[in-house]
């Protein structure tokens, strides 16, 4: 009789570790071998990954279908420009402030949304958005409806000469996506993710086993909301201005995220990852085409929903069996053992 181990790991995902690791080495070393115009397009790169990882964690896990997560991207780098400006905090420490303060912000968010269901709660995540935005109008210390830029004195503190605060940012949005994958990779693999993928699969029945999914998904929205924020503070200091619209765009940090995680694959680690590069390939390719631009983005959108509904990732995983990020369990038949 054959003998079965069960495991994580295959093949595939140790591979990706390998190339990952290389990779990671290559970018981190990029502000000596790539040009501003590289660093500046790489760094944005990786925001968007961050913030399309964790919007995927919200809708593709907690079945938390969030179309106002803009409204964190904005606070994020309103309280950077607030904390450095008004308290004197130093940018680097008012990124990690402005993760806290996004968290504490989502609590009430969190209690009052929490309240609606399906369609009503995405309509309600994004109506919470636009409050974010009409109360940050208001405030002519942070510029109104005008906003404002970060202070010379400011940008300089962060590092000697413009080549060094380039190299910092760079880094700094290479740490935000390493920080964002590694945290929800080793979240799904806690006893949280596997409450949290019970919950994806059957709400009903997660609910009969005792997983309390009312806290589960609350913990997912304030994590993934304080994450947000410091990813907010981050994309506003690199661009160093900052104003309402800019902040809370739903077109910048919200439409172009779904996409991606749709693209990619919804529900899965590797789906934004591959969403991310397919987005800037088409961007960089057809940005100068204008509105024809986000005619391609929707119809590729289309096309996609209708051949693939998982996305090109969840495509590639039911072909070929991959998993590159192990999170479950296989059992496999251990031919080196007899009966």
């Amino acid at each position: 009789m054959s003998q079965y181990r069960v495991s994580r790991s295959s093949p595939a995902a140790r591979a990706a570790a390998v190339i990952g690791a290389i990779a990671v080495a290559i970018l981190i070393a990029a502000p000596w071998w790539a040009g501003r115009a590289d660093l500046r397009l790489l760094g944005e790169l990786f925001l968007y990954l961050s913030l399309a990882s964790l919007w995927n964690l919200l809708a593709g896990y907690a079945g938390l279908v969030s179309v106002g997560q803009q409204a964190y991207v904005g606070f994020g780098g309103y309280m950077l420009f607030a904390l450095t400006m008004f308290v004197g905090m130093h940018p680097l420490v008012a990124i990690g402030a402005a993760g806290v303060l996004g968290a504490l912000i989502s609590v009430p968010v969190a209690a009052l949304i929490f309240r609606l269901r399906g369609a009503y709660f995405a309509i309600g995540t994004w109506v919470m958005a636009e409050i974010f935005r009409l109360v940050f109008a208001q405030v002519s210390a942070l510029g109104g409806g005008s906003g404002t830029s970060l202070p010379t004195d400011i940008v300089r503190s962060m590092a000697d000469g413009r080549a060094a605060r380039e190299a910092l940012s760079y880094w700094l949005a290479l740490g935000a996506a390493l920080l964002v994958v590694t945290a929800v990779y080793l979240l799904l693999r806690s006893r949280k993710g596997l409450a949290l993928t019970a919950i994806r699969d059957n709400e009903l029945a997660a609910g009969s086993l005792g997983i309390d999914i009312w806290r589960t998904k609350f913990l997912v929205y304030v994590v993934t909301s304080a994450l947000t924020a410091m990813v907010g503070a981050l994309i506003f200091l690199q661009k160093l201005r900052i104003s309402p619209d800019a902040a809370f765009s739903v077109n910048d940090w919200t439409a172009f995220v779904i996409f991606i995680v749709v693209i990619g694959g919804i529900g899965t680690i590797e789906g934004p990852i591959i969403g991310t590069l397919i987005f800037f390939a088409l961007r960089e390719t057809l940005a100068d085409l204008g509105t024809i631009y986000l005619m391609v983005l929707g119809l590729v959108a289309i096309v996609m929903m209708l051949k693939a509904p998982k996305g090109v990732w969840g495509f590639i995983r039911d072909r070929f069996d991959l998993q590159l990020f192990p999170l479950g369990y296989r059992v496999k038949r251990d031919t080196s053992k007899g009966a």
